[in-house]
């Protein structure tokens, strides 16, 4: 996606026209500008863009495009000492000289660099490297070629123009992966039929009470699914600073890059890769998501290593149970063994995230941990490799929380449809972990293991199910209610299983 200020749209004849680009000789001088500049300033490389802008037809053409490779490059900070350092001790430095002449400037400057042990000249361009528009382009790891890059533009013009839609009517070759990612992202559907096939209409939750920017990003994303489909169509209805307006897009508009996004994990280190794989073989009702959305610290953004998603029954939808739409995510940053600067300054931006819950794995060598906790953030002391025990336990609390808040959210008795019903499979139905119905009352059904049946049923299965009966024909019994639980059925009707080798079992009496 673009940022709406580089949004491109016609709106000849009251419609609301995105305008593609097909120039691949422009998206290669982009590409080349950003290649040419590696190891130079951001403020020289924005230079070269700008003079780029003066000679196209449409500078926010160039802005798109550079927006797009940019996500693709790094930039550093090169300094002979770490700015913020240099500025306390050039500060420091001039307050105790008095700096008002330019040569009281320099010897404070000279004076701070003799206790740094740098010279002053290294000292004057350390103070503000840490700027944007003088940090160094490191590397531009593009993917793509300039013809795939027009393509990813127009996808992400596209999804932009989506930002401001209120209604999404999607037909595809392949409905099934549309209404699929609709799920996931949390978005309300109903599929109509058309005089032109079925269509999907695809609204966001609250698109009946007030229209919101963030249910526009999500129809946005949903665009790539659908762009992938092969044969598609899609309208929506975009609020226009108050004016409706129709949006069209088909599969000659838009398509997909032929290089797809990068879908392996990096991590930082061996301890963060480790720690991810282990976690994630527990099979836990949360979800662990590698490098988050930003957080607001202050002036500055941190972006955790991982985050954990309350994902009850792992039906990968997340469950609300706070008032709004606030997903349930508790934060995770791992502090390995770094300088006592970066220390400082991780703390730093930690101490200025609020309203959120984060988890601190810190190495024990750092001996930061208690400042961790002061600043209202729980800290998980590691050496080596991170104990996924001490992770789960830390999470325990907050799923305490969500199964309680989850199960207020459920009457007290619940009457299922169904005749047999397991508690895992109602409990997807309700969008909550097992835990949260544990407590709850079935009027209409006896618990049985894990399984809700009703009475009757279990009465007719009393009259068909005798001693001496083969496991397998009993099975078939219950699997006609939809009943895989044999074990607790049989015990329930006062039978046990004589296993008889590797040939099967028999049903009997069970002692009294």
């Amino acid at each position: 996606m673009l940022t709406k200020d580089l949004l491109r749209v016609s709106r000849a004849g009251g419609g609301y026209h995105p305008q593609f680009a097909d120039d691949e000789t422009l998206a290669a001088r982009v590409l080349g500008v950003y290649q040419g500049h590696v190891g130079e300033s951001r403020a020289t490389l924005q230079a070269a863009l700008t003079e780029i802008e003066g000679e196209a037809e449409d500078f926010k053409l160039v802005r798109g495009f550079a927006k797009l490779v940019e996500r693709e490059a790094t930039f550093e900070t090169r300094a002979a000492v770490p700015p913020e350092r240099a500025r306390k001790r050039a500060f420091e430095a001039a307050e105790a000289v008095g700096v008002v002449t330019e040569s009281e400037r320099e010897t404070a400057l000279s004076r701070a660099a003799d206790g740094l042990g740098i010279d002053a000249a290294a000292l004057e361009s350390s103070l503000y490297a840490d700027l944007d528009d003088r940090q160094i382009l490191a590397a531009v790891d593009a993917r793509w070629s300039p013809g795939e890059l027009v393509t990813q533009y127009n996808l992400s013009l596209a999804q932009t123009a989506l930002f401001d839609a209120t209604e999404v009517r999607v037909r595809s070759s392949d409905p099934k992966a549309v209404v699929s990612a609709v799920k996931r992202l949390r978005l309300l559907y109903e599929i109509r039929t058309t005089p032109r096939g079925r269509e999907v209409v695809v609204t966001g939750p609250d698109a009946i009470f007030s229209n919101t920017r963030r249910y526009g990003t999500r129809f946005a994303r949903l665009l790539r699914t659908v762009a992938g489909t092969g044969e598609w169509t899609l309208s929506a209805a975009i609020d226009d600073r108050g004016t409706e307006r129709e949006l069209r897009l088909t599969e000659a508009d838009v398509s997909v890059p032929g290089v797809e996004p990068v879908t392996d994990v990096s991590y930082d280190s061996g301890v963060e890769a480790d720690f991810a794989a282990r976690f994630a073989s527990l099979g836990l009702d949360w979800e662990l998501i590698r490098e988050p959305e930003p957080l607001e610290a202050g002036e500055h953004v941190v972006i955790p290593d991982f985050a954990f998603d309350w994902r009850p029954g792992g039906d990968g939808a997340v469950r609300d149970t706070a008032s709004g739409d606030t997903e349930q995510r508790v934060f995770f940053e791992v502090m390995g063994f770094w300088t006592p600067e970066y220390v400082e300054k991780k703390l730093d931006r930690l101490a200025d995230v609020d309203d959120v819950t984060m988890l601190v794995a810190v190495d024990e060598s750092l001996g930061v941990g208690e400042a961790i906790e002061a600043r209202d953030h729980r800290a998980i002391p590691y050496s080596g490799t991170i104990r996924v025990k001490d992770v789960r336990d830390a999470l325990r609390p907050y799923e305490a929380e969500l199964v309680a808040a989850s199960a207020a959210d459920i009457p007290d008795a619940l009457r299922p449809d169904a005749d047999a019903v397991s508690l895992s499979a109602l409990a997807d139905e309700y969008g909550v972990s097992e835990e949260a119905i544990e407590g709850k009352r079935f009027p209409d059904h006896e618990r049985v293991g894990r399984t809700l049946i009703r009475p009757a049923v279990l009465d007719d299965l009393a009259e068909r199910v005798e001693a001496g009966m083969a496991l397998a024909a009993v099975a078939e019994l219950l699997e006609a209610y939809g009943i895989d639980d044999d074990g607790a059925v049989l015990s329930r009707l006062g039978y046990r299983v004589e296993w008889e080798g590797l040939s099967g079992g028999t049903v009997r009496e069970r002692p009294e």
